[in-house]
């Protein structure tokens, strides 16, 4: 596929994705799953073992990756023989961890919708509003700081791996790698009260929205000079 073409029909997912939240009751349909009025959500907010192993563990682990990616930048080859990544691969990664959790962040701070355990059908005292009636500022209503989720998008930063890792299987872990932990963390907040379906899938699409404009900078969405001498080479 064209890379251009994959950016734009990427963009063109997240926007219809935004549609269908917004005119369907889909968060609410799903939310409601994880919801008991009389025994409220199925993960207790303030329970320290979930919150350690889908929350403050994660953290720590992604500092620990971050230092790892960064050796691999600045340290020298010869002090650093064995690196997981090239420095063009590493400089990359570096630009999706900050820019995809930068970007969700910034949108939680203008989009005003509030997280699920602050509404009145899920026990809190704020009306239930979508994106579209949350993002007009008005004097005196509260905002909330829920969309999209904050907390997977670092996480789903680490589907940049596709493009770090060299080799189709390598490729393919390192998406799934990204994906599968962007959507565990997606699912504890879930689970808590913390944000809607869309909040996720939102912050999904848009994750790999900005790696695959991220890679195209970097070239490294073009095929590997060897696989095009392959390619070249083959008669069919």
């Amino acid at each position: 596929m064209n890379r251009n073409r994959a950016i734009w029909l990427t963009a063109l997912l997240l926007l219809l994705t935004l549609v269908v939240f917004e005119t369907t009751s889909l968060d609410l349909a799903v939310q409601d799953r994880f919801y008991d009025p009389a025994r409220g959500w199925l993960v207790d907010r303030r329970a320290p073992l979930p919150q350690f192993f889908f929350y403050d563990g994660p953290k720590l682990a992604f500092v620990v990756f971050i230092a790892v990616v960064l050796g691999c930048l600045l340290v020298p080859r010869a002090w650093f023989p064995r690196r997981p990544f090239s420095r063009r691969a590493a400089g990359f990664l570096l630009v999706c961890i900050g820019l995809v959790p930068a970007t969700v962040g910034l949108l939680k701070a203008t989009t005003g919708v509030s997280y699920p355990y602050q509404v009145e059908r899920y026990g809190g005292v704020r009306p239930y509003r979508n994106l579209v009636q949350s993002i007009p500022y008005v004097p005196g209503q509260p905002r909330g700081k829920g969309f999209p989720a904050g907390h997977a998008s670092g996480g789903f930063a680490l589907m940049g791996l596709y493009f770090a890792w060299e080799g189709r299987l390598a490729r393919r872990l390192g998406l799934a790698a990204g994906l599968a932990l962007g959507w565990t963390l997606g699912l504890y907040q879930m689970l808590k009260g913390a944000h809607y379906l869309s909040h996720t899938v939102v912050t999904m699409i848009l994750g790999w929205l900005l790696i695959l404009i991220v890679a195209r900078i970097f070239r490294l969405d073009e095929p590997a000079p060897a696989a095009v001498a392959a390619g070249r080479a083959d008669p069919s």
